[in-house]
């Protein structure tokens, strides 16, 4: 089993920026890949920020250039450093971990984004 525990949603206006962090705990010697979703109201959940279990990084095309995801040094912990927030980036994030073929998610974090 893994725990995952999101922080740093909030209320920002555009342009500004965040930064979420999410920290895994229990079975974290097997988690293969993290990354960050968003779901925004009334559309799907969908990628923004990912680790692939070899280590590289993708990123959702609508936030290139304005998103960065990056690892502490202990492993467990994802964060997902936002800049230039646009209105559009309004959603929960969720935090997202790959265990063999399972996904666990955190209880996400809201952040919103006003124009």
């Amino acid at each position: 089993q893994v725990r995952l525990v999101e922080s740093g949603g909030g209320l920002v206006q555009a342009g500004e920026s965040l930064r979420l962090s999410c920290v895994a705990s229990g079975s974290i010697v097997i988690i293969r890949a993290m990354g960050w979703y968003r779901q925004a109201p009334g559309k799907q959940r969908e990628l923004v920020a990912g680790f692939t279990s070899g280590g590289s990084t993708n990123y959702a095309d609508s936030v290139k250039g304005r998103f960065t995801i990056s690892r502490g040094s202990a492993k467990n912990m994802v964060y997902l450093q936002m800049n230039s927030l646009k209105a559009e980036d309004t959603a929960v994030y969720y935090c997202n971990a790959l265990v063999g073929p399972r996904d666990f998610w955190g209880q996400g974090t809201q952040v919103t984004v006003s124009s």
